[in-house]
């Protein structure tokens, strides 16, 4: 713990840096007919999904700035009694300061609106996607407790298998909350959610290509803006529901603000019978349950100091699913489960300098633990994994916007300590050895980088970044990287065509995994050896085009991911002790699509996600405990899957009603049974229903089916690190939303 104390005033004390930010800057230029800047005018940004709004005026350059601005969709409108009002529609990225031309036009001349929702993706080369709040609430299952439905269904590439969520080829993934990246290193050991996605506003996710100062962990990035009171005025919500399986998955939440302090507060509880991927078309000893308590406290102190805090407490229970027959357990009851905890508090404070120069210092802690208990009677083995992890450190972050510079430097650290426990008792002498009683470790490490950042537009259509993070960690292992990052954004004036390219280094540093004593000699005796595990080492080519036409965005994206200690994870003699590996090498590339449109005739929007990749890895397996090898040549990751399409809609109906859906389409996993033809599992696919109606302003309901069809087919059978998974059967639920003033 004193470690962890050390690593936050060290970070405290060289506040000038950080990991990432949850803010972007908006700026414009206002001007008349003859293109001369025109001062005075007012101007309102206000978001799409909440009440929160900020206002300023053009200065004598024509010009006007918005900083601090939360992630999300905006619309900038300029008002002045003697021309005609006008607005704008922005997608403001994390990082970004994009901006918005205005002309002013007599009352005699045709009133017009510019859609512009593709400048926040100008300004970047990373794929995005911003997910709202509306859209968790209205997508089918996406707002229960333990779905990553609001990722997989808008996110191409994204996908769960063996209850863990994967993307691009990897599970290795940073949750960011309010812009403050809560640390976890521990690989595969977490089912239960990082954030209930009912205390989500806006969700960014990035994809690949990321800047010096969002981390390193090449798969995925999903920065979280929380609810906050913005949206409402002492109005709180209850939000029941209820179907198959005995599921319910309930919030009460409330929230208020006044002209200086904006809260939002909510408390939670869900159950299930079917929780965790079943090994069989039968569901058995499949229940779950959690509960927890989520705040987002706000307070403008002035116009140039806001301070944040974001806190949350997670309790989750998983009765682990079995197959009744298996040979080896034919005829018992087994009783696994997995328990789990996980809370964090961050605390920012946001010091606005002048236009465009702001400083964010953020302060964070957080607890994780996974404890696994096997039945007694599992074959061949009976194990115990109970793990705790706590981090404590903070991130801050120095920006500079001015002119054509958008420059960030930064620091970030951590302390990590973490408690672990091993045990194993062994039914079968010929398949493993006994570990008990219990064998327990303590290990430490620390995390430290640095990074600066330039974003640069060298023209009104070319924009220039580059970008170095030089990390050191200090755990089992002591390693540096340094890790260059260079992109490029050209956008084609007119057309408003935006091409993108980059290219550049990751590192992710290793768990703080420690074997020795008994469990080692039980390994050896087994012809296991532990190797120490290294840091995984990425390289990454991408580029990719985003073509805006009449209201419709599509976007294309081709990777390529060359990686060195490649993370994974395997078991333990056949037991249900899981370890983390590194493998030598892998190699992932593919494209990617994704296809919005606009309101159809005020009634309809559509959507597309499509991914077709490949991941390969080769040679030995070169960290961690095992005996397993890939050999000389390429082998498919567990996880490969060529295809992977989402197709969904909502549409308006009548009454206040509406109707959203989504089609899944997957084209199937490795296949890990050589004695199962083919490389790859059959595809399958699945359709999903959500239909709502709003009663008044206080009420709603909203009925929804998660796949209808009840497709049951087999989704994974590697042995090696997945297990054997069903897809889930079919699931009707109701859920009741009821808002009220206090």
């Amino acid at each position: 713990m004193r470690r962890i104390c050390l690593c936050v005033l060290f970070v405290l004390a060289l506040a000038g840096a950080s990991l990432a930010t949850v803010f972007g800057t908006v700026r414009g230029i206002v001007h008349d007919p003859q293109h001369r800047p025109v001062s005075g005018i007012q101007v309102d940004l206000k978001a799409k999904a909440s009440e929160f709004t900020l206002s300023n005026h053009t200065d004598d350059s024509g010009q006007f700035h918005f900083d601090a601005v939360p992630l999300g969709e905006y619309t900038v409108a300029i008002s002045d009694p003697t021309f005609v009002a006008d607005q704008q529609i922005v997608a403001v990225l994390s990082g970004t300061a994009p901006i918005l031309h205005f002309e002013l036009r007599l009352p005699t001349q045709n009133e017009t609106v510019v859609v512009s929702a593709e400048a926040g993706q100008a300004e970047t080369v990373t794929p995005t996607t911003l997910v709202d709040r509306v859209q968790i609430q209205e997508t089918p299952g996406a707002s229960r407790a333990n779905s990553m439905a609001s990722i997989t269904n808008y996110v191409p590439g994204a996908y769960v298998v063996h209850d863990q969520l994967h993307i691009r080829g990897g599970h290795q993934v940073t949750w960011l909350i309010d812009g403050v990246a809560i640390p976890n290193t521990n690989i595969a050991s977490n089912l239960g959610p990082q954030v209930d996605p009912k205390d989500i506003d806006t969700m960014e996710a990035q994809r690949g290509s990321y800047s010096a100062d969002y981390g390193d962990r090449t798969y995925g990035i999903f920065n979280v803006a929380p609810r906050t009171g913005f949206e409402r005025n002492n109005e709180a919500e209850l939000v029941l529901s209820a179907g198959n399986y005995y599921q319910t998955d309930d919030q009460l939440n409330f929230g208020g603000h006044t002209n200086r302090f904006a809260y939002y507060a909510s408390v939670s509880g869900n159950r299930s019978n079917l929780g965790l991927q079943t090994p069989t078309t039968a569901v058995i000893h499949d229940a779950a349950n959690g509960f927890g308590g989520f705040t987002s406290l706000i307070y403008n102190a002035d116009s140039q100091d806001q301070f944040r805090l974001v806190a949350q407490l997670r309790r989750d229970f998983y009765q682990v699913p079995f197959d009744p027959n298996d040979a080896g357990t034919q005829g018992q009851f087994l009783r696994d489960a997995n328990r789990e905890n996980d809370s964090f508090v961050t605390f920012s404070w946001v010091r606005t300098f002048s236009p465009g120069l702001m400083l964010t210092i953020s302060p964070f802690y957080h607890y994780n633990s996974a404890n696994y208990q096997s039945t007694l009677q599992d074959f061949p083995s009976s194990a115990t994994e109970d793990r705790s992890s706590k981090y404590g450190g903070g991130q801050a972050t120095l920006s500079w916007i001015k002119n054509r510079s958008n420059l960030r430097v930064g620091l970030y650290g951590f302390a990590q300590q973490d408690e672990q426990l091993f045990g194993l008792i062994c039914h079968d002498a010929a398949q493993c050895e006994n570990v008990d009683p219990p064998e327990s470790h303590s290990p430490n490490g620390s995390l430290a980088a640095v990074y600066a950042e330039e974003q640069f537009k060298a023209t009104p259509w070319l924009t220039l970044n580059a970008g170095l993070r030089q990390t050191h960690f200090s755990g089992g292992v002591i390693e540096n990287a340094s890790s260059p990052r260079v992109g490029a954004s050209l956008r084609i004036p007119k057309l408003n065509w935006v091409f993108r390219a980059f290219y550049g280094h990751f590192y992710q540093a290793p768990p703080l995994l420690t074997v020795s004593g008994p469990l080692l000699q039980a390994a050896n005796n087994q012809n296991l050896g532990f190797i120490p595990l290294h840091g995984e080492r990425d390289e990454e080519h991408q580029f990719g085009v985003t073509i805006p036409f009449r209201g419709w965005t599509l976007d294309a994206s081709n990777f390529l991911t060359r990686a060195e200690n490649f993370f994974d994870h395997n078991n333990f003699n056949n037991s249900d002790l899981f370890f983390p590996i590194t493998i030598q090498g892998a190699r992932i590339n593919g494209w990617e699509l994704t296809l919005r449109s606009p309101q159809i005739h005020h009634r309809a929007q559509f959507y597309l996600t499509y991914s077709n990749q490949l991941a390969l890895a080769f040679g030995n397996i070169n960290g961690g405990l095992t005996d397993f090898s890939f050999g000389d040549g390429f082998g498919l990751l567990d996880h490969d899957q060529r295809n992977t399409l989402h197709l969904g809609a909502r549409y308006d109906l009548p009454f206040h009603s509406y109707a959203s859906t989504d089609v899944y389409y997957a084209s199937g996993f490795t296949n890990g049974d050589p004695t199962v033809p083919g490389d790859h599992l059959r595809p399958h696919t699945t359709f999903d229903l959500s239909l709502g109606k709003q009663f008044g302003e206080r009420f709603s309901a909203n009925l929804q089916g998660i796949n209808v069809a009840n497709r049951r087919v087999l989704l994974d059978n590697s042995f090696t690190f997945g297990g054997t998974h069903y897809l889930n059967p079919r699931e009707i639920f109701v859920q009741l939303r009821y808002r009220f003033h206090y």
